[in-house]
C-alpha cells in the first residue's frame, strides 16, 4: 500500500537550550520502548515534552489504513507544542522508533512558566512555524516528485537531522529507520523504496555501515531530487 502525504520535521524542532533548561526544570521523566505511544490523535493537549535520548515519529493513519509519518524527532526535539498553543486534542499520534526518554511538562506548569518567561512562548511559536513550513515543503513534494525524488528528499532530510561526516563527503545517518519509516516519509510504497535503494547501492550512491545508511555520493542525491523537480515542472 502507498504511504502518502511525506514530512520530516527535524532539528528544526530544538529550543534554545537556556530556554529549554528553564520550561522543562521541573519536567517529569517519561521512557518509551521502541513502538511504544506517547499520546494519540484525538487524546488531550495536556503536555509537551523534549526528547533527551531516542527518536520519535509523528505519524497519523489515512482512511485507506496506510501510515504517514508527518515528522521525525531526535534528541532536543520538542514535541506536543501545539496543543499548547491552541488547547486543542492532539492532531497526530507520537510513537518511539527507538528507545526514548523525555522530559514532561504539564499545560499549567508551561502556562505558569510562560507567564514567568515570555520569551519561551516566542520561541515555541518560531518551532511551530519553522514545522509548518517543513510540512507544506513536503507537501508539495508529494504532490509533484516522482518516486526517486522523494526517496532522495526523505534520505537528505534524515541526513541533514541526523548526519555524521565521516570522510570524503561521505554522510553517515546516524540513526537506523527501516524501509518502512523511510517509505512512510517519501510517500510511496515499502517495495518501491526497497528497489530505489538497491539500485542507489549499486551505483555506489548509497551505502550501510553497520546497520546505518550512509550517502556515499550526497551531489549525486541531491542532483536526483532536484532533478526530478524540474522534470515534473
Amino acid at each position: 500500500m502507498a504511504q502518502q502525504i511525506p514530512n520530516i520535521a527535524t532539528q528544526h524542532s530544538l529550543l534554545p537550550g537556556k530556554l529549554a533548561a528553564t520550561l522543562f526544570r521541573q519536567a517529569r521523566l517519561v521512557r518509551l520502548k521502541p513502538q511504544q505511544t506517547l499520546f494519540t490523535a484525538g487524546d488531550p493537549g495536556d503536555s509537551c515534552a523534549l526528547v533527551d535520548e531516542g527518536l520519535l515519529k509523528v505519524h497519523v493513519i489515512s482512511p485507506s489504513g496506510g501510515e504517514r509519518i508527518l515528522a521525525i524527532l531526535g534528541p532536543g526535539a520538542l514535541v506536543g507544542e501545539l496543543a499548547m498553543i491552541d488547547g486543542a486534542p492532539r492532531s497526530a499520534s507520537v510513537s518511539a522508533l527507538k528507545e526514548t526518554t523525555l522530559r514532561v511538562v504539564s499545560r499549567a506548569a508551561f502556562d505558569r512558566i510562560t507567564k514567568e518567561h515570555p520569551e519561551v512562548y516566542r520561541h515555541v511559536t518560531a518551532v511551530l512555524t519553522r514545522r509548518l513550513r517543513e510540512i507544506d515543503d513536503a507537501l508539495t513534494a508529494g504532490s509533484f516528485l516522482p518516486l526517486k525524488g522523494r526517496t532522495a528528499r526523505a534520505l537528505l532530510s534524515l541526513a541533514d537531522a541526523f548526519g555524521k561526516d565521516v570522510g570524503d563527503g561521505r554522510i553517515l545517518i546516524h540513526q537506523k529507520v527501516s524501509q518502512s519509516d523511510i517509505a512512510a516519509m517519501a510517500g510511496i510504497a515499502r517495495e518501491n523504496v526497497s528497489r530505489i535503494l538497491q539500485e542507489w547501492t549499486r551505483q555506489g550512491v548509497l551505502g550501510r555501515v553497520s546497520g546505518y545508511y550512509c550517502l556515499e555520493k550526497r551531489p549525486a542525491m541531491e542532483r536526483e531530487r532536484d532533478l526530478a523537480g524540474k522534470r515534473d515542472v
